[in-house]
């Protein structure tokens, strides 16, 4: 059943959510109709007396004719009824009705209801009614309820525990042999902790499910073993899944396909399958699901193209794909997925087009979103002698994403280094929330390929430059990196190197252009590097272990970088250098090591120092697997002692920096700063403010404040916008100014005019009526008359530096923050910092500071540094504002004037909108793009 606006305008669509529960299910919460009436009677009927007992307080065999039309009947304002659904099948219900003070049913201003959960005997335990609760109370929010109350029978523990547990400030009682309980449903921290807490432990349990099935089915094989099919299968047997394994052809007339067990469908296998690997052609796609979904298999990768990357009828494909797989409560991987694949023993699972032998074991996360991308990324890792924990290739992504994969790797403690190729961020809001608290225990480094949204990804744009979403990444602790190739390099140095503790470089080797260039790229990164120590060319292995052992034990150094050229006995020494170096390590460990190398092959191999296959281990390479090395064997392991190296000083240095800064910012997390609470703040005006001036605007539309509404809600914030006065003639003019007081300011405020005044409409220091008419001549001479320039007299400020404050709600990062000088100069330049909202007060400091005209504000060859804690202090009431109201989506003060003491705001320009029904703010749901 499929409700929309069309067949019911009343009905809510915007409240349907695909959410994942506690074990890693889906679920699909909606609103009740009165189409439902069958399945609340069903579903009732699977429910147990005990149950039932609970919720109504008395034996409760069957609903009657009454009870079904009251709960299947809504006016979606005062009585709302959501379930739960897997399927066509409720598993779960929760209702509230608003009532008054005398516990009667009310109407709105009456801001209490009743709530009430049941919920399917078979589906306790999975999160269902938690979810509800989110869903509800969001809901009754959006209607204006502030409270809900609850009866519960002492005996039910579960639903005590259910409302206990949320995190809302709630109040207890027990009154006539009930537990009364009060839930105030404004968020707290609390809750919405525990809401991101559950967040992160479902979609977690969900990825695991897909990466360690205990048993998979391959739909799709072919008789002939050709095909996507085929591949994947015996990618699978090769690679020594340790799980059962079937293979799906429907018209199968054999017991074996590839020496694996066969069968006609997924229904014939008769026994439970955790992960279905799909590869049929995309028509054939909704049967598979649907045979899949009836036989109860928790997860699918489905390899098969032809959806969003072939056009908008695919598209349509994909998104009818998608509804299909969460019905059944499942999640996907894909379409046009590469594979996935976990490397742990116990699992063995390579469930991709990767050829075996399976890469190795290692401590390093990999997901991509391009197949191809993953070829090359896999290729290049274990090469170089790095293996992984995990991998997986998302393809089109409609389903599982990199936020996902974050959510998982968060807690896996398999995986030290998450590193993503991304070319899209899906919902970036949450992907640098998930990143910033995973970048909080382990490295998180992406590359992000495209400034376009490819073919078969349906996600917001943003409006913000590269530049600014990779400092928006970075202050989540996010290595943005440009290159799949410095993806490698720095997930190499820090999957295996300790993190520097500052930015002292010392550099040695037996070449002193290498350890000249190898300066050089120290100082284009930014980093401290020491004088190179030259070995001279004559230097043996024991020189280097010598020399790099003194500067690991020196104080005065944070890393090593060690460069080495040839010998003419290259082969003969690598194996010595490599263990030379290792010895030195070993001696002193504690700091980062990284080589330089040039033209010698035989050392990199030495010092990634792959551990192959015990020995009598079969050797399972193909000749037509990419990763031939015998190295490469299935049950290889990443050396943990291994030391990474680079044929370029600048890609080994750019890996040292990227691990610097990475330090710097774990070392800065301890002290993150604080968002500061501001006594005069009127954030319950603001928001009786903000509904009354979008009562009578539209969905979708975008309200420009006139200047008085914009400096009234500005103000309830403590931002005071100084006042302007019209003057549409030169008298008009000359009566603000005795209105304001002497001197003033004359500014045309005409749209193409604003903010230029490089174009002559600011005329400044006027102290008399005669140079105000006289200025007022001159600008309507010159740019045109006053109905076209729109004159304001504004009264005149303190002298400062005039800066610019702004922020923005972009549809792919979220609310931003933004700070700049004013004036032509800095907009060429693109010279303007930004932060995420909400920011702490170290955000405002670093915010002020990062820009390259900064200096002007500190005291810039002599003059006097300015009001900088003022400034921080607009800074940090500007995204108090945005955060608390997400119906502002847009605000520009400029110029703020910063004075040596204190600021003036001197123009505000405010931009509302109704918010979006549903954020990363909301209750936990899925995307749904």
């Amino acid at each position: 059943m499929r409700m929309t606006i069309e067949s019911d305008p009343s009905y809510p669509a915007h409240w349907e959510a695909d959410v994942v529960l506690r074990d890693g299910g889906t679920a699909r919460i909606r609103p009740i109709t009165t189409e439902d009436a069958g399945r609340l009677v069903s579903f009732y009927e699977q429910v147990s007396d005990e149950s039932k007992y609970y919720r109504f307080f008395a034996p409760y065999p069957r609903l009657s004719d009454r009870d079904v039309h009251r709960f299947t009947h809504h006016d979606y304002v005062d009585r709302v009824g959501l379930a739960a659904t897997i399927g066509e099948e409720f598993i779960g219900t929760v209702r509230y009705d608003r009532i008054g003070p005398d516990g009667r049913p009310a109407s709105a201003p009456a801001d209490e209801a009743e709530v009430a959960f049941l919920v399917q005997d078979a589906h306790q335990g999975r999160g269902v009614a938690s979810a509800l609760l989110e869903h509800i109370g969001a809901v009754a929010r959006e209607r204006g309820i502030r409270r809900f109350a609850a009866e519960v029978l002492p005996a039910n523990t579960k639903m005590i525990k259910v409302f206990t547990d949320v995190g809302y400030q709630q109040k207890r009682s027990f009154e006539d042999g009930s537990v009364h309980l009060t839930l105030d449903l404004e968020p707290t921290a609390e809750s919405l902790a525990v809401q991101r807490a559950r967040e992160q432990r479902a979609e977690a349990r969900s990825v695991q499910r897909l990466l360690a099935p205990g048993s998979v089915a391959v739909v799709g094989v072919s008789r002939s073993g050709a095909g996507v099919g085929a591949a994947a299968l015996r990618n699978l047997r090769d690679s020594g899944f340790r799980g059962h394994l079937y293979a799906v052809n429907e018209a199968v007339t054999r017991d074996l396909l590839d020496g694996v067990r066969a069968y006609r469908s997924v229904e014939a296998v008769g026994a439970p399958v955790d992960l279905a690997v799909i590869a049929v052609p995309a028509d054939r796609v909704p049967d598979a699901v649907a045979a899949c979904g009836e036989h109860g298999v928790q997860g699918l990768v489905v390899l098969s193209a032809g959806y969003g990357d072939s056009g908008p009828a695919g598209l349509a494909r994909q998104r009818e794909l998608l509804r299909q797989v969460r019905s059944y409560g499942m999640r996907l991987i894909g379409p046009n997925a590469y594979g996935v694949i976990n490397t742990a023993p116990e699992v063995g699972l390579n469930a991709s087009l990767t050829p075996a032998p399976m890469p190795m074991r290692g401590r390093t996360g990999l997901f991509t979103q391009s197949g191809a991308i993953g070829i090359a990324l896999l290729s290049a890792l274990l090469r170089r002698g790095e293996g992984l924990s995990s991998f997986v290739s998302a393809g089109n992504r409609a389903d599982v994403s990199g936020n996902d994969i974050l959510q998982y790797w968060y807690e896996d403690e398999a995986t030290d280094v998450a590193l993503l190729y991304l070319e899209t961020l899906g919902n970036p809001r949450k992907f640098t929330r998930l990143a910033r608290r995973t970048a909080a225990v382990k490295p998180v480094v992406v590359a992000k390929g495209g400034r376009h949204t490819p073919a078969g990804h349906v996600v917001p744009g943003t409006r913000l430059s590269d530049d600014t979403v990779s400092a928006l990444l970075r202050q989540a602790g996010v290595i943005r990196v440009d290159t799949v190739t410095e993806l490698v390099d720095v997930g190499l140095l820090l999957a295996s190197q300790p993190l520097p503790a500052g930015p002292r470089i010392a550099i040695l080797g037996n070449s002193e252009s290498l350890g000249v260039l190898t300066y050089d790229a120290c100082l284009t990164q930014g980093l401290r590097p020491l004088p190179p120590l030259d070995l001279t060319t004559a230097a043996s292995p024991a020189d280097f272990r010598t020399a790099l052992a003194a500067a690991l034990a020196s104080d005065d150094c944070d890393a090593v970088v060690v460069t080495a050229i040839p010998w003419v006995s290259e082969h003969a020494l690598a194996d010595d250098l490599a263990d030379a170096l290792r010895e030195a390590v070993a001696e002193a460990p504690g700091k980062p090591v990284a080589v330089v190398h040039v033209e010698l092959a035989e050392l990199v191999q030495a010092l990634s120092a792959t551990r192959g296959p015990a020995a009598g281990a079969p050797d399972r390479t193909t000749a037509d697997s990419p990763f031939t090395p015998a190295a490469l064997a299935a049950d290889a392991t990443a050396d943990p002692d291994r030391i990474p190296s680079y044929p370029a000083a600048e890609r080994a240095v750019k890996a040292v920096a990227e691990a610097v800064r990475y330090g710097q910012w774990r070392r800065a997390l301890a002290d993150s700063g604080h968002v500061p609470e501001y006594e005069d703040i009127d954030e319950a005006g603001a928001a009786t403010q903000l509904a009354g001036l979008l009562a009578d605007v539209d969905a979708g539309a975008v309200l420009t404040l006139n200047d008085w509404d914009a400096r009234e809600l500005l103000a309830r914030y403590g931002i005071r916008v100084l006042p302007t006065l019209p003057a549409p003639s030169a008298d008009a003019a000359v009566r603000a100014a005795a209105v304001l007081g002497y001197p003033v300011a004359l500014k045309t405020t005409a749209p193409h005019l604003r903010h230029r005044a490089d174009l002559g409409g600011v005329r400044l220091d006027l102290t008399n009526e005669a140079e105000l008419r006289r200025s007022y001549e001159e600008l309507t001479e010159a740019l045109g008359k006053p109905g076209e320039l729109q004159p304001v007299v504004q009264a005149m400020v303190p002298r400062g530096v005039d800066t610019v404050v702004r922020s923005v709600i972009d549809p792919a990062v979220g609310a931003v923050l933004s700070f700049g000088l004013a004036g032509v100069a800095s907009e060429l330049l693109g010279d303007t910092a930004h932060r995420l909202v909400p920011a702490t007060d170290r955000d405002a400091a670093g915010l002020v500071r990062s820009i390259r005209a900064a200096p002007l504000l500190f005291g810039w060859r002599g003059s006097d540094p300015v009001d900088t804690p003022a400034l921080e202090e607009v800074l940090l009431r500007l995204s108090r504002l945005v955060d608390d109201h997400p119906e502002v989506i847009g605000v520009s003060l400029e110029p703020v004037v910063v004075a040596v003491e204190g600021i003036s705001v001197l123009s505000a320009t405010v931009r509302v909108a109704h918010p979006p029904a549903r954020g990363d703010l909301g209750p936990r749901t899925l995307p749904s793009y």
